[in-house]
């Protein structure tokens, strides 16, 4: 199995549940090259994982995530500044967004502290974000000349109106988490003292829920951003019908008719 350098991994309720922590507390999490690589191998290698049911991203300390490392190489005059942050784009960011996108499992960030630039995109790149009472948002990009990158400009229009979008974008204003859920940045605010308990229940209620119908799910999602009315209602024929050849559909319909709780397997 891969070992993680960048950040430390946990594993509950039976190896079905993975948790990222990001914990590099001197940075306040900071993405770096090696943090962004290691985080879309985590995504890819628990995807293709048998017995992992639910991916997680999530920090330690008071920080979920600072955003991009602005390290030694991007202040150095004699790099072609405007190359380098394309190539970490194009080759680290990209790869990760795109391994969160499309990945079978659901994906959930849990934002425990500030989530800033890149990071408070990371959180809103993922299927859903609950945060800490104590947590805030800020997009940032425009405070050092750039856009929102991770996603951002992507994301952002289509989950709140056209004018917030952009005064978020334009102005860098922090948002609480409370003003996060208001606005579907996130989806839920837990307290400070209640919220790895309450994570934890709702995760909990995740990893033992139909996986591959929620893969399925989550992949028609992504393709409604693209297809008319008739063409989606043709994809949900297709994929409900997947979804019935699986064992979790016949133990659901067992369940029902005995009156009881269902077992799914994830298969």
């Amino acid at each position: 199995m891969y070992v993680y350098s960048q950040f430390d991994v946990e594993s509950h309720f039976q190896g079905r549940l993975k948790i990222a922590y990001l914990n590099q507390p001197e940075t306040l999490n900071a993405l770096n090259k090696a943090l962004l690589s290691e985080l879309r191998e985590f995504v890819e290698f628990y995807d293709k994982d048998p017995d992992t049911r639910c991916i997680v991203i999530s920090g330690k300390g008071k920080a979920f995530c600072s955003g991009q490392m602005l390290d030694e190489q991007l202040l150095n005059p004699d790099v072609n500044i405007s190359r380098e942050v394309q190539k970490i784009v194009v080759d680290y960011y990209n790869p990760l967004v795109n391994a969160i996108n499309y990945s079978s499992k659901p994906v959930i960030s849990l934002v425990n502290g500030l989530a800033v630039g890149a990071g408070a995109v990371l959180a809103l790149i993922c299927d859903f974000s609950v945060a800490s009472a104590s947590a805030y948002f800020s997009l940032g990009f425009s405070n050092i000349g750039l856009i929102p990158d991770t996603g951002g400009t992507y994301y952002l229009p289509k989950i709140m109106n056209r004018q917030m979008a952009h005064y978020l974008a334009y102005t860098g204003k922090k948002l609480s988490a409370d003003e996060a859920k208001h606005l579907g940045y996130i989806a839920d605010v837990f307290s400070d003292e209640e919220f790895t308990q309450k994570s934890m229940e709702m995760l909990e209620g995740i990893v033992n829920m139909p996986t591959k119908a929620l893969g399925l799910t989550k992949k028609a999602f992504r393709k409604s951003y693209r297809y008319s009315l008739k063409e989606q209602l043709d994809l949900e024929s297709v994929y409900q019908a997947e979804a019935a050849r699986t064992e979790d559909f016949k133990e659901g319909i067992d369940a029902f008719l005995e009156k009881r709780k269902p077992i799914f397997k994830g298969k």
